[in-house]
């Protein structure tokens, strides 16, 4: 398989065909979640799921333990996710492809740590488990063959990342903007469920993850994206740009965007809302 691929989404034909191939390395690895059900994703793989796929958790694989003031889905420790992946029997030429049944908002963070973890041949399988059955094909319900170790290694980050005194130390830098991928009204301070105190990031703009999505739970034609996030950069560049959200998850859906546009290299603050509303003396703005 390529190291690299042309694009950061496949369509469900063409993962239908690779793993037809019996020529092409390919791990297909479905992270299904809900927020408010932790055990709903296994539950849903377990009933059906892409032939040959693995499953990983949102908190047990691609988070770290949570302090209380490090976020609600801190990034893991980078050696340990690389060993996890290896587990599933990937090496590194491997071709991995990530879904899940809400329009990539966990599959993205799955893309994006695989990257950090400097793996290149990843993709995201666009409209996720529900365009597979829409394309006609099958889901298996058994359990997938337990794997051998695989040679998966974990080598230099594809992707950047900034730390919460990164993020407070550029507070009022005019070349960067933050952008918060939360709904509208959690971004304005209303509405707010999961983290204690509600509002934003002063300066931050707002970009809510499925606005990166069609109608169909597909994303966005490329050239459409390009155009819409040029828009809100204002004419920064995309290495000017810092992604974040509630907890480092849908953050991730738009630099997945970001990427399908040809406009990557922006930047994730992983700790995200839910690590700097739990600061003290943290600023927090409300409103549009």
């Amino acid at each position: 398989m390529p190291s690299r691929l042309d694009t950061p989404l496949i369509t469900a034909t063409r993962l239908q065909a690779l793993l037809a191939d019996p020529a092409a390395r390919v791990l297909v690895i479905d992270c299904s979640f809900d927020l408010a059900d932790a055990a709903a994703g296994a539950r849903s793989f377990a009933a059906g799921h892409i032939p040959g796929a693995a499953y990983l958790h949102l908190n047990d694989d691609l988070s770290a333990a949570t302090t209380g003031r490090n976020g609600r889905h801190p990034l893991p420790q980078r050696q340990l996710f690389a060993q996890r992946i290896a587990a599933l029997g990937a090496d590194d030429n491997s071709l991995l492809v990530v879904c899940d049944r809400s329009g990539g908002m966990y599959a993205a963070r799955l893309w994006w740590l695989l990257r950090w973890v400097g793996h290149a041949a990843v993709t995201v399988l666009d409209g996720g488990v529900p365009a597979w059955q829409a394309a006609g094909f099958a889901l298996h319900t058994g359990a997938s063959a337990s794997p051998l170790a695989g040679g998966f290694s974990l080598r230099p980050a594809l992707q950047a990342t900034v730390d919460l005194a990164n993020v407070r130390e550029g507070l009022g830098r005019g070349s960067r903007l933050i952008v918060d991928a939360r709904a509208p009204d959690r971004f304005r301070g209303e509405n707010e469920t999961l983290d204690a105190i509600g509002g934003h990031i002063p300066g931050a703009a707002n970009r809510f993850f499925r606005d990166n999505l069609g109608a169909d739970g597909c994303f966005k034609p490329a050239a459409q994206l390009r155009a819409e996030w040029l828009t809100l950069a204002g004419g920064r560049q995309p290495d000017e740009l810092v992604m974040q959200c509630g907890s480092g998850v849908t953050a991730c859906h738009n630099l997945l965007a970001l990427a399908a546009a040809g406009l990557d290299g922006a930047t994730l603050y992983g700790g995200s809302w839910s690590e700097w509303s739990a600061q003290p003396d943290a600023p927090v703005a409300t409103g549009a």
